[in-house]
């Protein structure tokens, strides 16, 4: 049986990636975000300041965020996501586990067990996590929202050849306005034992 693999495509603001940590501690299994762009730096001969870019930029922790591993070149943009593409399917071969981002859905669109989510929020829902929860002044939130979903649409229209939202790509769309957090995460861990005939992880069972 091969392990399984679950991907999260998600609008900023919609707290997709606090999601996909409650969602891993929910299955017992590692998630990968962040850390894949570290990975792509030790095989590179690039910087994780370099593939991320801006990220170097202290003022706004934020700004990486507006443009997933992204180079100056073409060329160089592209062997960065082969390289990443790479990463994501040796993680998702040795075990069980959720990517976060990166046209995950896209490059495990052929793995054997793999469950793609795609997480939203209403403007109104996504204003109020930018504030409340990653502390953004009002403006900056607003600008934000429009300027990563631009910058995560266009990255993922470029190599996966379709939107994040797409309906044919994406098992479940769900909205975490709905649950929150970890109500969202708990209903998607519900779904996936179901559909992948999996037991609660042992710490769930208490």
């Amino acid at each position: 049986m091969s392990h399984y693999a679950i991907t999260i495509t998600r609008q900023f603001g919609s707290l997709g990636r606090p999601i996909a940590r409650e969602l891993a501690e929910e299955l017992g299994i590692n998630y990968y975000d962040r850390d894949i762009v570290e990975s792509v730096a030790q095989k590179t001969n690039l910087s994780v300041s370099e593939i991320s870019n801006n990220e170097e930029v202290a003022s706004n922790s934020f700004w990486k965020m507006k443009f997933p591993i992204i180079s100056e070149t073409r060329m160089v943009q592209d062997h960065i996501f082969e390289v990443q593409k790479n990463i994501i399917q040796d993680i998702a071969a040795r075990e069980d586990c959720i990517i976060v981002g990166r046209c995950s859905d896209y490059v495990l669109k052929d793995h054997e067990q793999c469950i793609h989510i795609y997480i939203f929020a209403s403007e109104e829902q996504r204003m109020k996590n930018c504030v409340e929860v990653l502390h953004l002044e009002p403006q900056e939130a607003k600008r934000m929202i429009k300027d990563v979903d631009r910058a995560r649409d266009s990255y993922h229209t470029r190599y996966a050849g379709y939107l994040p939202n797409d309906e044919n790509h994406q098992d479940i769309m769900i909205n975490s306005g709905l649950l929150g957090t970890k109500g969202t995460a708990q209903a998607l861990a519900e779904i996936i034992r179901k559909k992948l005939e999996i037991g609660a992880h042992p710490s769930m069972k208490d």
